[in-house]
Protein backbone atom coordinates (compact mmCIF):
# COMPACT_ATOMS: atom_id res chain seq x y z
CA UNK A 1 0.00 0.00 0.00
CA UNK A 2 1.29 3.48 -0.91
CA UNK A 3 -0.61 6.55 0.30
CA UNK A 4 -3.92 4.66 0.53
CA UNK A 5 -3.40 3.08 -2.90
CA UNK A 6 -3.00 -0.69 -3.14
CA UNK A 7 -0.76 -1.79 -6.02
CA UNK A 8 -0.44 -5.37 -7.14
CA UNK A 9 0.58 -7.41 -10.15
CA UNK A 10 -2.29 -8.54 -12.37
CA UNK A 11 -2.85 -12.09 -13.61
CA UNK A 12 -6.45 -12.54 -14.71
CA UNK A 13 -8.16 -11.74 -18.02
CA UNK A 14 -10.86 -9.68 -16.31
CA UNK A 15 -8.15 -7.54 -14.67
CA UNK A 16 -6.50 -6.90 -18.04
CA UNK A 17 -9.87 -5.95 -19.52
CA UNK A 18 -10.31 -3.46 -16.68
CA UNK A 19 -6.91 -1.92 -17.49
CA UNK A 20 -7.89 -1.71 -21.15
CA UNK A 21 -11.06 0.21 -20.19
CA UNK A 22 -9.09 2.55 -17.90
CA UNK A 23 -6.60 3.37 -20.65
CA UNK A 24 -9.51 3.89 -23.06
CA UNK A 25 -11.03 6.43 -20.65
CA UNK A 26 -7.68 8.27 -20.36
CA UNK A 27 -6.62 8.41 -24.03
CA UNK A 28 -9.88 7.87 -25.95
CA UNK A 29 -7.96 6.17 -28.78
CA UNK A 30 -9.37 5.11 -32.10
CA UNK A 31 -10.38 1.41 -31.97
CA UNK A 32 -7.34 0.38 -34.04
CA UNK A 33 -4.88 2.32 -31.83
CA UNK A 34 -5.10 1.20 -28.15
CA UNK A 35 -2.01 1.84 -25.98
CA UNK A 36 -1.84 -1.91 -25.26
CA UNK A 37 -4.15 -4.82 -26.02
CA UNK A 38 -5.56 -7.36 -23.59
CA UNK A 39 -3.70 -10.10 -25.48
CA UNK A 40 -0.34 -8.37 -25.03
CA UNK A 41 -0.97 -7.87 -21.31
CA UNK A 42 -1.74 -11.58 -21.00
CA UNK A 43 1.49 -12.45 -22.81
CA UNK A 44 3.60 -10.00 -20.83
CA UNK A 45 2.31 -11.18 -17.46
CA UNK A 46 2.67 -14.85 -18.40
CA UNK A 47 6.33 -14.41 -19.41
CA UNK A 48 7.45 -12.59 -16.26
CA UNK A 49 7.06 -9.01 -17.36
CA UNK A 50 5.42 -6.14 -15.48
CA UNK A 51 1.64 -5.62 -15.47
CA UNK A 52 0.34 -3.89 -12.34
CA UNK A 53 -2.77 -2.08 -11.22
CA UNK A 54 -3.37 0.58 -8.57
CA UNK A 55 -6.57 0.29 -6.57
CA UNK A 56 -8.26 2.83 -4.35
CA UNK A 57 -11.30 1.65 -2.43
CA UNK A 58 -11.49 -1.36 -4.72
CA UNK A 59 -11.59 0.76 -7.89
CA UNK A 60 -8.82 0.65 -10.49
CA UNK A 61 -7.30 4.15 -10.62
CA UNK A 62 -4.01 3.46 -12.42
CA UNK A 63 -2.04 0.79 -14.21
CA UNK A 64 1.37 0.21 -15.76
CA UNK A 65 2.61 -2.25 -18.36
CA UNK A 66 6.28 -2.92 -19.07
CA UNK A 67 8.60 -5.50 -20.55
CA UNK A 68 12.23 -6.43 -20.08
CA UNK A 69 14.68 -4.77 -22.43
CA UNK A 70 18.35 -5.22 -23.21
CA UNK A 71 20.64 -5.70 -20.22
CA UNK A 72 19.15 -5.24 -16.78
CA UNK A 73 16.36 -2.95 -17.98
CA UNK A 74 12.60 -2.76 -17.73
CA UNK A 75 10.97 -0.68 -20.46
CA UNK A 76 7.80 0.85 -19.06
CA UNK A 77 5.65 0.87 -22.18
CA UNK A 78 2.54 2.60 -20.86
CA UNK A 79 1.40 4.01 -17.52
CA UNK A 80 -1.93 5.73 -16.97
CA UNK A 81 -3.50 7.04 -13.78
CA UNK A 82 -6.01 9.47 -12.37
CA UNK A 83 -4.15 12.80 -12.26
CA UNK A 84 -3.36 14.75 -9.11
CA UNK A 85 -3.61 12.08 -6.41
CA UNK A 86 -0.06 10.67 -6.33
CA UNK A 87 -1.04 7.45 -8.09
CA UNK A 88 1.59 7.80 -10.80
CA UNK A 89 4.31 8.13 -8.19
CA UNK A 90 2.96 5.13 -6.28
CA UNK A 91 3.06 3.05 -9.46
CA UNK A 92 6.62 4.11 -10.23
CA UNK A 93 7.70 3.28 -6.67
CA UNK A 94 6.15 -0.17 -6.99
CA UNK A 95 7.81 -0.63 -10.37
CA UNK A 96 11.19 0.33 -8.91
CA UNK A 97 10.84 -2.18 -6.05
CA UNK A 98 9.76 -4.89 -8.53
CA UNK A 99 12.87 -4.29 -10.62
CA UNK A 100 15.29 -4.25 -7.69
CA UNK A 101 13.90 -7.58 -6.46
CA UNK A 102 14.75 -9.07 -9.86
CA UNK A 103 18.23 -7.62 -10.22
CA UNK A 104 17.28 -4.94 -12.75
CA UNK A 105 18.99 -1.61 -12.35
CA UNK A 106 17.23 0.79 -14.69
CA UNK A 107 13.78 1.63 -16.03
CA UNK A 108 13.21 3.36 -19.35
CA UNK A 109 10.13 4.98 -20.89
CA UNK A 110 9.24 7.66 -23.39
CA UNK A 111 7.43 10.94 -22.81
CA UNK A 112 6.44 14.00 -24.80
CA UNK A 113 9.11 16.69 -24.23
CA UNK A 114 6.47 19.43 -24.52
CA UNK A 115 4.34 18.23 -21.58
CA UNK A 116 5.85 20.23 -18.75
CA UNK A 117 4.20 18.41 -15.83
CA UNK A 118 5.49 15.04 -17.09
CA UNK A 119 9.00 16.40 -17.56
CA UNK A 120 9.00 17.79 -14.02
CA UNK A 121 7.68 14.51 -12.60
CA UNK A 122 10.24 12.40 -14.47
CA UNK A 123 13.32 14.56 -14.01
CA UNK A 124 12.72 16.29 -10.68
CA UNK A 125 10.55 13.95 -8.61
CA UNK A 126 11.95 10.63 -9.84
CA UNK A 127 15.44 11.66 -10.92
CA UNK A 128 15.23 10.05 -14.37
CA UNK A 129 17.12 11.79 -17.18
CA UNK A 130 16.46 11.89 -20.94
CA UNK A 131 19.19 10.19 -22.94
CA UNK A 132 17.80 10.29 -26.49
CA UNK A 133 15.53 12.53 -28.56
CA UNK A 134 13.21 10.38 -30.72
CA UNK A 135 11.66 12.26 -33.63
CA UNK A 136 8.05 11.28 -34.48
CA UNK A 137 8.75 8.00 -32.65
CA UNK A 138 5.27 6.45 -32.83
CA UNK A 139 4.14 8.01 -36.11
CA UNK A 140 0.55 9.24 -36.25
CA UNK A 141 -1.28 8.60 -32.97
CA UNK A 142 -5.06 8.44 -33.23
CA UNK A 143 -6.19 9.43 -29.74
CA UNK A 144 -7.75 12.45 -28.08
CA UNK A 145 -4.49 13.61 -26.46
CA UNK A 146 -1.92 13.24 -29.26
CA UNK A 147 -3.91 13.40 -32.50
CA UNK A 148 -2.81 16.13 -34.88
CA UNK A 149 0.70 16.45 -33.45
CA UNK A 150 3.97 14.72 -34.27
CA UNK A 151 4.87 12.04 -31.72
CA UNK A 152 8.34 13.31 -30.77
CA UNK A 153 9.50 11.69 -27.53
CA UNK A 154 12.36 11.75 -25.06
CA UNK A 155 13.72 8.42 -23.85
CA UNK A 156 13.89 8.71 -20.06
CA UNK A 157 16.38 6.52 -18.20
CA UNK A 158 15.85 6.01 -14.46
CA UNK A 159 18.90 4.47 -12.84
CA UNK A 160 17.12 3.06 -9.82
CA UNK A 161 20.03 1.79 -7.72
CA UNK A 162 20.98 5.31 -6.66
CA UNK A 163 19.86 8.84 -7.34
CA UNK A 164 22.47 11.41 -8.23
CA UNK A 165 21.83 14.90 -6.92
CA UNK A 166 22.70 17.68 -9.36
CA UNK A 167 23.00 21.41 -8.75
CA UNK A 168 21.76 23.58 -11.59
CA UNK A 169 24.76 25.48 -13.05
CA UNK A 170 24.54 28.99 -14.53
CA UNK A 171 22.98 28.78 -17.96
CA UNK A 172 22.01 30.79 -21.04
CA UNK A 173 18.54 30.68 -22.62
CA UNK A 174 18.39 28.90 -25.97
CA UNK A 175 14.59 28.65 -26.28
CA UNK A 176 11.97 30.70 -24.49
CA UNK A 177 8.49 32.13 -24.96
CA UNK A 178 7.67 35.67 -26.08
CA UNK A 179 4.83 37.76 -24.66
CA UNK A 180 2.28 35.96 -26.83
CA UNK A 181 3.50 32.52 -25.72
CA UNK A 182 5.11 31.59 -29.03
CA UNK A 183 8.64 30.09 -28.99
CA UNK A 184 11.71 32.23 -29.58
CA UNK A 185 15.04 30.57 -30.41
CA UNK A 186 18.19 32.40 -29.34
CA UNK A 187 21.86 31.88 -30.12
CA UNK A 188 22.87 30.81 -26.62
CA UNK A 189 26.55 30.27 -26.04
CA UNK A 190 28.23 28.58 -23.11
CA UNK A 191 28.62 25.20 -21.49
CA UNK A 192 25.01 25.08 -20.25
CA UNK A 193 21.83 26.20 -21.99
CA UNK A 194 18.14 26.27 -21.11
CA UNK A 195 15.46 24.95 -23.45
CA UNK A 196 11.99 26.18 -22.55
CA UNK A 197 8.62 24.45 -22.93
CA UNK A 198 5.06 25.77 -23.39
CA UNK A 199 3.10 26.27 -20.19
CA UNK A 200 0.31 23.88 -21.28
CA UNK A 201 0.80 22.27 -24.67
CA UNK A 202 -2.40 20.20 -24.40
CA UNK A 203 -4.49 23.38 -24.07
CA UNK A 204 -2.42 25.01 -26.81
CA UNK A 205 -3.18 22.14 -29.23
CA UNK A 206 -6.89 22.86 -28.77
CA UNK A 207 -6.82 26.66 -28.77
CA UNK A 208 -3.87 27.55 -31.03
CA UNK A 209 -2.67 24.58 -33.11
CA UNK A 210 -0.23 26.76 -35.06
CA UNK A 211 1.55 27.83 -31.86
CA UNK A 212 1.63 24.21 -30.63
CA UNK A 213 3.22 23.14 -33.92
CA UNK A 214 5.75 25.96 -33.66
CA UNK A 215 6.74 24.74 -30.19
CA UNK A 216 7.07 21.15 -31.46
CA UNK A 217 9.48 22.21 -34.21
CA UNK A 218 11.41 24.62 -31.98
CA UNK A 219 11.97 22.01 -29.24
CA UNK A 220 12.84 19.39 -31.85
CA UNK A 221 15.45 21.65 -33.46
CA UNK A 222 16.86 23.05 -30.22
CA UNK A 223 16.69 20.25 -27.66
CA UNK A 224 16.87 17.48 -30.25
CA UNK A 225 19.77 19.20 -31.98
CA UNK A 226 21.71 19.68 -28.75
CA UNK A 227 21.23 16.04 -27.73
CA UNK A 228 22.21 14.72 -31.16
CA UNK A 229 25.38 16.81 -30.91
CA UNK A 230 26.25 15.09 -27.62
CA UNK A 231 24.58 17.45 -25.15
CA UNK A 232 23.30 15.92 -21.90
CA UNK A 233 20.10 16.89 -20.13
CA UNK A 234 21.02 17.30 -16.47
CA UNK A 235 17.95 18.91 -14.95
CA UNK A 236 14.63 20.72 -15.28
CA UNK A 237 13.99 24.15 -13.79
CA UNK A 238 11.01 25.43 -11.82
CA UNK A 239 10.21 27.63 -14.85
CA UNK A 240 9.83 24.62 -17.12
CA UNK A 241 13.21 24.54 -18.89
CA UNK A 242 15.47 21.62 -19.71
CA UNK A 243 19.02 22.19 -18.48
CA UNK A 244 21.43 20.93 -21.14
CA UNK A 245 25.17 20.53 -20.70
CA UNK A 246 26.85 21.09 -24.04
CA UNK A 247 29.91 19.26 -25.31
CA UNK A 248 33.03 21.43 -25.33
Amino acid sequence: MNGGVVIRELREIDEFKEVYRLFDDIWHPEPHNPPVTVELMIGFAHTGNYVAGAYEGGALVGASVGFRGAGRTLHSHVTGAVIGRGIGYALKSHQRAWCLERGLDRITWTFDPLVRRNARFNLVKLGAMPEEYLEDFYGDMADAINEGDASDRLLAVWRIAARERRDEPPAAEALLADESGWPVVKDARGDVVLVGTPADVERLRREDPAAAKAWRLAVRDTLGGLMKAGGRVVGFTDRGEYVVMQVN
